[in-house]
This record gives C-alpha cells, sequence and structure tokens, in this order.
C-alpha cells in the first residue's frame, strides 16, 4: 500500500499538471504571464511541475481571484506536502527498509 501512496505523490500531481497543459493550454497562460520575471510560460510550468507539482496545481486552480484570505493557507499546505516529498528521504536513507 506504501508504494500505491508513493506513486500517486510523485507522479500523480505532474500527470495531472501534463493533461491539464495539453488539455488547456490557455489557464498556464493567464496563470503564470503576469510574473514579475519574464520567463516564457512553459518554463513556468516546467520548473513547477518538477520541483513543485502539488503547490503548481493549487496555484492554477486558486490564482482566478487573487490569492487573499484562505488561500494563502491551500498554497502553505499544497508547498508542505512537496516539502515532504523532497526532504523525506533523508530519513529513510540511513535505516534498512524493504523493498515495497
Amino acid at each position: 500500500m506504501c508504494c500505491i501512496t508513493t506513486i500517486f505523490l510523485v507522479f500523480g500531481s505532474r500527470l495531472a499538471i501534463l493533461i491539464w497543459w495539453l488539455t488547456n493550454p490557455q489557464r498556464f497562460t493567464l496563470a503564470f504571464n503576469n510574473w514579475f520575471l519574464p520567463l516564457p510560460v512553459w518554463l513556468w510550468t516546467l520548473l513547477g511541475g518538477i520541483l513543485l507539482p502539488w503547490t503548481t496545481l493549487a496555484y492554477l486552480i486558486l490564482f482566478q481571484d487573487g490569492i487573499e484570505g484562505y488561500k494563502w493557507l491551500v498554497l502553505a499546505i499544497a508547498l508542505l506536502v512537496d516539502l515532504v516529498g523532497h526532504g523525506g528521504g533523508y530519513h529513510h536513507r540511513h535505516r534498512a527498509v524493504p523493498f515495497c
């Protein structure tokens, strides 16, 4: 069961970003085109999908009316999920864990 959860957490968000980008690229343009750094939209999407996929998905869902109030909490939780995914391997590297 742990392997299914891990696969979902690692690849589920990235697959959702890819499918959403292929079916509705206009949403990504609206979300990432008005940022202060002049990078192309595809680069923001690629970086977000690789480094912070859950935060990217949360931002894409919430950005329309502006990020205010509870939306900051949702983004913070998504960021914590991403950070746990990146940092969780340190604890498991130092103990013998059988392959799932």
